[in-house]
């Protein structure tokens, strides 16, 4: 009988805490945080499983070379469960993304869906892989925002799908290693997407309210909100910190085990950069809070690897 922690390990359980910060970057940045964004959320986090369970299904017979110890080749996981747990995983976050969002949300989650099935069984293992991947994220992006203005969230989809490229760019090398050019390419970019994430896409909105009232209190006003707009630097510093560290190591030690870890902090760090987007888009506690899922998706993927 197949254990629940077989199956956790199956999708990635810890890794899914990634998986939230793309639907709410999403709705700050289109004004559509609601009662809503948890289940959108929610369904986020069944169509990432899905994915999971998905690719491993795809992939079981190279992993039995490449891979042995993950739950299919090893015998824990029988291959239909494997894809029944896809299948399922997949309804259940298309049903929830429709209750929660109605037809807009439809109209992203069925693409988004279709788009990860996609590179799991065809996309995946071409030259078209991380891009495929990097629409994902995306679209996951624009999910959030499916109940507000899509466009305004179109420069956070942006930066997700191009940390979505640099991840799944190195993870095509974690059982050869890479040269070092490749994690070249890659630290490069996510020094352009820390730089470019604090900034905010737009004019940040005003109004009376910003020109009334007692010049004391508009001056503390002012200042609560010049400290609230380092928010989404500190939070993009830290993103970068850590997951630019880790391709560093790459580039001196391009061998499998470092390729393996750098795919790991840039999957377990993705959340402070989620919530650098949150907070720019003005809601800053709700940014950090979103940051706050990365040092505990550390400590969760010393119990089951996110790669």
């Amino acid at each position: 009988m197949t254990r629940l922690a077989d199956l956790a390990e199956l999708v990635r359980a810890p890794a899914a805490l990634s998986v939230p910060g793309d639907v709410l970057s999403g709705a700050a940045a289109a004004g559509a945080l609601g009662p809503r964004t948890p289940a959108l959320a929610g369904a986020s986090v069944l169509l990432y499983w899905a994915g999971m369970a998905a690719n491993d299904w795809a992939d079981r017979r190279l992993d039995a070379v490449e891979r042995p110890e993950r739950p299919i080749p090893s015998g824990r996981v029988r291959p239909a469960v494997a894809l029944g747990v896809a299948s399922g995983l997949t309804a259940a976050g298309l049903a929830v993304a429709t209750a929660a969002g109605g037809r807009r949300a439809a109209a992203v989650a069925l693409p988004l869906a279709a788009t990860i099935w996609g590179y799991d069984l065809r996309a995946k293992n071409t030259a078209a892989g991380p891009a495929v991947m990097a629409a994902c994220r995306g679209l996951d992006v624009l999910l959030g925002a499916s109940g507000g203005r899509v466009v305004r969230a179109l420069p956070a989809a942006l930066t997700v799908a191009a940390h979505t490229w640099t991840v799944t760019a190195l993870s095509r090398r974690e059982v050869t290693g890479a040269d070092r050019r490749l994690p070249g390419l890659t630290l490069a970019g996510t020094a352009l997407i820390a730089l470019t994430t604090p900034a905010r896409p737009g004019p940040p909105a005003t109004g009376p309210a910003a020109h009334t009232g007692p010049a004391g209190r508009r001056g503390r006003a002012a200042h609560a909100a010049r400290l609230g707009d380092l928010v989404p630097a500190v939070l993009a510093a830290g993103y970068a910190t850590r997951y630019g560290r880790a391709q560093a190591r790459v580039l001196a030690d391009p061998s499998p085990a470092r390729v393996r870890a750098a795919v790991g902090a840039g999957i377990t760090g993705l959340p402070a950069l989620q919530g650098a987007l949150t907070a720019r888009a003005g809601a800053r506690l709700l940014g950090l809070a979103v940051a706050g899922a990365a040092p505990l998706g550390r400590r969760l993927a010393r119990l089951i690897s996110p790669t």
